[in-house]
């Protein structure tokens, strides 16, 4: 019988453990800005925040911005891994492309070292699309559970 009671009771504790999950979101944000004016790089938030503290129900009778709470908001320790843009004085630079697919896979490789899985990746352009479009990123966002 005791027996029994200690299998269920680990039993317990496995299940527990494996339904616990944790998240990481790493950004990869690659300058497609003509001439190679742009900045690229690989941030990772060294500190956590409550999303809660940073929400409020907004109704039509109170509509404002606290701007006090923004500067809250802001993540003053995270880490910043330099990447090369898209594009130099000479047009688009594959070599570049190169260089930050190997610095991003080191990247994903180092954290699937420490625990974490790839979950999801989602990524996006940001380009202003007018006459001489000289601004635009190209962001990823890798995100990690264990």
């Amino acid at each position: 019988m005791k027996k029994i009671i200690l299998i269920v009771c680990l039993l317990g504790l496995m299940s527990f453990e494996l339904s616990a999950q944790e998240f990481k979101v790493i950004t990869s944000v690659e300058s497609i800005v003509p001439n190679g004016l742009g900045r690229s790089r690989i941030i990772s938030a060294l500190e956590d925040k409550d999303y809660k503290e940073f929400s409020s129900v907004q109704t039509d009778e109170d509509n404002t911005r606290n701007k006090s709470k923004r500067q809250e908001i802001r993540v003053k320790n995270f880490e910043e891994t330099k990447l090369l843009n898209f594009y130099n004085i000479g047009g688009i630079r594959f070599q570049n492309i190169a260089a930050n697919d190997a610095i991003i896979t080191s990247k994903i490789n180092t954290m699937i070292a420490e625990g974490w899985e790839l979950a999801f990746v989602t990524s996006g352009v940001e380009s202003e699309g007018g006459k001489g479009d000289g601004q635009g990123i190209f962001i990823t966002r890798y995100i990690f559970k264990r």
